[in-house]
């Protein structure tokens, strides 16, 4: 095994144990860890797909471990870890053998664990002999998804839904590209699909920034459930805009390419700073403010507002596998009250005749459904703007019985799926 195998396996070592045991979101672990710019971005890619792996099919990958234990019982996290990479290689990656096994007891060996060399050893050496027979049993999409989670999806929307959920979480999203203008053109340089909502569709994997457009400004990266809320605002030309909530900027730049006068606000001045750098690639303009959308004050009313509000994005699993594991019920219950105190201030800063889009990467009703139909009860300002098949390239299974969008994974299969996501246009009353 060369350094830079070792180097690498150990950074996914160190990036699943931020994940698993403090909680790190995976980008976030993955765009800190110092040995990252020492790799080579063959092997960059291949920590991401493993340790994305490893998060994605977790509970999979536990029971094979278990399985395979001589005794019942799972050794000290640092060990067990470095089992889950093994098996993840061994199961669901394909790598050789010998080549899983070998640098598994080499990383014990170079981490301090030496006296685990024959326990991991053993119990790889078996998964490799029975661990695919023994995969192609599970129950992959119920054993990888937390019991609260379940439950919650099932009982929001039942059995069958809740079974289309979680088995396409076992499967990474294909890339998603919205294109500044003429989507078509774009489609045959990118080798991709348009789909008929306009979003560009290509398989995953290889470098973004190295495909062809990206320097120019042609397109950017933007899951078709992410792309539909700027869509619904009809005719933007010339019309003022607030975008609450804007990083990373995908909605931003929709809607100055629609013709809007964007004003896009977020917290995080650093996130602000990722939105100037894509509109400055894609030669857009915005005016950028670093604020709390919950207490700005502006000048004049807005034509339009979108409010991407904060949320557990439970909806975006495919693309974020993390998320199974490091999202709790509490989370759910912080995000919606603040979600509701958002809403509320978005209410204010719509002109009477103007339309508020509200929308979630959640497919927690909480974070969804209810907060437009606690906003309603409260306050009579606004009214539903029913959202029709046309506005979405006539996807008509992604729209509810009260006007809304609500996408789920599962939905769309035949064109590659689709991120779950929640979608509410309102008008205020004149």
């Amino acid at each position: 095994m060369t350094d830079t195998t070792l180097a690498a396996r150990g950074v996914a070592l160190d990036l699943l144990r931020d994940v698993l045991r403090k909680s790190v979101p995976f980008d976030d672990a993955f765009d800190a860890h110092p040995d990252l710019a020492g790799l080579e971005p063959r092997d960059r890619g291949f920590v991401r797909v493993l340790v994305a792996t490893v998060l994605r099919r977790l509970g999979q990958i536990d029971e094979l471990i278990q399985a395979c234990l001589a005794k019942p019982g799972l050794p000290k996290a640092a060990i067990h870890d470095m089992l889950r990479l093994g098996t993840a290689q061994l199961v669901f990656l394909n790598t050789p053998a010998h080549a899983a096994v070998d640098t598994a007891v080499e990383l014990a060996a170079a981490r301090n664990c030496a006296p685990y060399k024959g326990l991991i050893n053993a119990v790889l050496r078996r998964v490799g002999r029975e661990g695919i027979a023994l995969a192609a049993q599970q129950d992959a999409g119920r054993l990888n998804t937390p019991d609260w989670m379940w439950l919650s999806w099932r009982t929001a929307y039942g059995t069958a839904k809740a079974r289309g959920i979680v088995e396409a979480h076992l499967h990474e999203a294909p890339l998603d590209l919205t294109a500044k203008a003429d989507p078509s053109s774009w489609a045959g340089r990118l080798d991709a699909t348009v789909l008929p909502t306009g979003t560009l569709r290509r398989a995953s994997g290889g470098s973004v920034t190295e495909l062809p457009g990206f320097d120019a400004g042609g397109w950017w990266v933007q899951d078709l459930a992410a792309s539909l809320p700027a869509k619904l605002f009809g005719d933007l030309r010339g019309k003022r805009v607030f975008d609450l909530c804007a990083a990373p900027g995908g909605k931003t730049a929709q809607l100055v390419a629609q013709g809007a006068r964007v004003v896009a606000l977020d917290r995080s001045a650093k996130r602000l700073e990722r939105v100037t750098e894509n509109l400055k690639r894609l030669d857009l303009e915005a005016e950028l403010v670093a604020t709390d959308a919950a207490t700005w004050e502006p000048g004049e009313l807005a034509d339009a507002v979108l409010l991407d509000a904060p949320c557990s994005a439970t909806g975006a699993i495919r693309r974020h596998p993390d998320i199974l594991r490091v999202k709790t019920p509490d989370d759910i219950a912080k995000l919606a009250k603040a979600q509701g105190r958002l809403l509320a201030r978005a209410l204010d800063l719509v002109r009477p005749g103007g339309t508020l889009i509200y929308c979630t990467c959640s497919i927690q009703p909480e974070e969804g459904e209810a907060q437009i139909t606690r906003l309603l009860a409260r306050d009579n300002r606004m009214e539903r703007w029913p959202v029709k098949p046309a506005e979405l390239g006539g996807l008509s299974e992604l729209i509810n019985e009260k006007g809304e969008v609500r996408s789920l994974p599962g939905m769309l299969s035949e064109l590659g799926g689709i991120d779950g996501f929640f979608v509410a246009r309102l008008r205020r009353r004149p």
